[in-house]
């Protein structure tokens, strides 16, 4: 369920006022919660809270990248999934997840204070042209159709798959033309919409019955469908379908579809994109990089290095 939006106004440049960003996130916070097996602390809801990021130093030389002035920057998130995407805390207030431990640390590295508002996930690359936000930190997959309106530099790798009830007989979907005559549950403005409504043509190629898109704003929503009949199959990230077939019952991973670069999203022609990279790769050789991706239980998605709007990923 989607939780009212809250705006936030952080400074990354000190550990003091950027514990604010992820309230009660040290390993020593307090709560119910505890440590698993990784030795990542967790709070009461399950959630993560081990602190990776506060730790992180300002760098001159990647700060000097910023266009001259910069000291604040918009940031908009997405908020309502589920972990590794951005989430609350159980106090229905602190914003956590891995795109906002990514966007913390490299703020502090470049010694930026930033405003973050919250956005549906849709929304927020059309108001990046508008110059409505400056950033945007949703796990935006970087496509060429995406290129050519938005800037990204990339901080993980993950993508699209697939995912059904235990029940199912579905098995791993190497072709779309497997879906035809099923109702595939996935959310709104995303490239999955995005690569099931641009494929829809195999089904009628192959004198089958089309298959119908669901698409829904909220994941509690996509979910419920799924385990309620009405959808049959949910096609969404890599990360976070492992992660929700691992927390809920009567679910079954099916497999990784199509791999992506994921980044930070700008407006094209940006000329904040070099100072990010910077800080992106600043964080790869620091061990903050790894020590993020460890958190999240998704170091499987680890780059070697940061790119600039590189061209999509083809496999």
């Amino acid at each position: 369920m989607r939780t009212p939006a809250y705006r936030h106004f952080i400074s990354f440049a000190t550990i003091t006022s950027a514990a604010l960003f992820l309230t009660a996130c040290g390993s020593g916070s307090g709560g119910s919660g505890g440590t698993d097996a990784s030795g990542v602390a967790a709070g009461s809801d399950g959630v993560p809270t081990t602190d990776v990021v506060s730790a992180v130093r300002k760098d001159d030389s990647a700060a000097r990248l910023l266009p001259a002035g910069t000291t604040r920057l918009t940031v908009a998130v997405s908020v309502g999934g589920t972990p590794p995407g951005t989430t609350y805390l159980a106090d229905g207030k602190t914003l956590t997840g891995q795109d906002v431990d990514f966007t913390k640390a490299v703020a502090q590295v470049l010694g930026i204070r930033l405003k973050v508002e919250q956005a549906s996930f849709e929304a927020i690359l059309p108001a990046l042209d508008s110059g409505k936000y400056d950033v945007g930190a949703s796990n935006f997959g970087v496509t060429d159709e995406r290129r050519k309106t938005i800037d990204f530099v990339t901080y993980i790798n993950d993508g699209q798959g697939f995912a059904t009830r235990k029940d199912s007989k579905l098995s791993k979907i190497t072709d779309l033309e497997q879906l035809c005559g099923l109702n595939v549950a996935t959310s709104a403005g995303t490239t999955f919409e995005a690569t099931l409504e641009q494929n829809r043509h195999v089904c009628a190629d192959a004198g089958k019955k089309a298959y119908r898109v669901q698409t829904y704003a909220e994941s509690s929503a996509l979910w419920s469908s799924l385990q309620q009949g009405r959808s049959d199959i949910v096609m969404s990230t890599i990360n976070g379908l492992r992660y929700d077939v691992a927390h809920q019952e009567g679910l079954k991973f099916l497999n990784e579809y199509h791999r992506l670069d994921v980044g930070f999203a700008f407006k094209k022609g940006t000329k904040l994109a070099p100072a990010f990279q910077a800080a992106v790769n600043r964080l790869l050789s620091d061990g903050t990089y790894d020590r993020i991706l460890k958190k999240w239980g998704t170091t499987g998605s680890a780059i070697r290095k940061s790119q600039i709007s590189p061209p999509e990923l083809k496999n």
